[in-house]
Parts: C-alpha cells; structure tokens; sequence
C-alpha cells in the first residue's frame, strides 16, 4: 500500500518540498513592509510638505533613520524578488525562458537595492557633489 496519491504515482512527482519556506519568507516580508512603510509615512509626514532638501539630509542623519530607510529599500527588494518569481515560476512555461527571465529580475532587483542603499547612504552622510 502506497501513500502516494494516485496522480503522484502517474506522474511521479510527489511533493516538492520547498514552498513552506518561500511562502514564509514572503508573509514575512510583508509584514516588515508594512511595519517599514508606516514609519516612513509617518517619518515624511512630520517633515511636513514641501520639506527642503536640508530637512530631508539632517533626517536621514539619523542612524536610526539612515538604518530604517536601508531595511525599507533592502526588504522591497527581497520581497519584490519572492512575488515576481512566483509569478514567472506560474506563468512562463519554457524552463529555459523561465531561467532567463529569473536571472533578469534577480539581477535588476540587486542593482536597484544597491543604488537604493547607496543613495540612503549618500544623503545620511552627506556628499561633496
């Protein structure tokens, strides 16, 4: 007698064992996006509108500003990098596309949250140019 299902043994897949992590990692994620986001609408919020760019500089000099902004940016990366490769997992069917295309968006995904860290850097602590 098998445990297997009947379409598990006709196909001979059975389980594979790694969604509970990826689903985990992306509820996870969600919450600290919305933990993250509510203190920077409350954060831009207080600076008022039409805040200066000085305001925005003497802001982000905090460290807990300046490290909250990178858990912000570094967080939307990862949790933009779980949504799309389900997405591009479900519906692009040739493996070889479906390669190409994770890669793609792996490596734009990692060149924007370097250049979102490095401009939350820059501004806390201050540039020449």
């Amino acid at each position: 007698m098998s445990l297997r299902s009947p379409l598990g043994r006709v196909l001979g897949l059975g389980s594979a064992r790694g969604g509970s992590g990826h689903w985990y990692s992306q509820r996870t994620t969600a919450v600290a996006l919305v933990i993250l986001g509510l203190w920077f609408v409350a954060s831009v919020a207080m600076l008022g509108p039409g805040a200066p760019h000085e305001a925005v500089t003497h802001w982000l000099a905090s460290p807990f500003s300046a490290a909250m902004a990178v858990l912000l940016v570094l967080v939307s990366a990862w949790h933009a990098l779980l949504g799309l490769q389900v997405v591009v997992e479900d519906y692009v069917g040739d493996k070889g596309t479906r390669v190409v295309v994770l890669v793609a968006i792996k490596f734009a995904l990692v060149v924007a949250g370097l250049i979102g860290v490095l401009a939350v850097l820059r501004l806390a602590f201050g540039s020449q140019a």
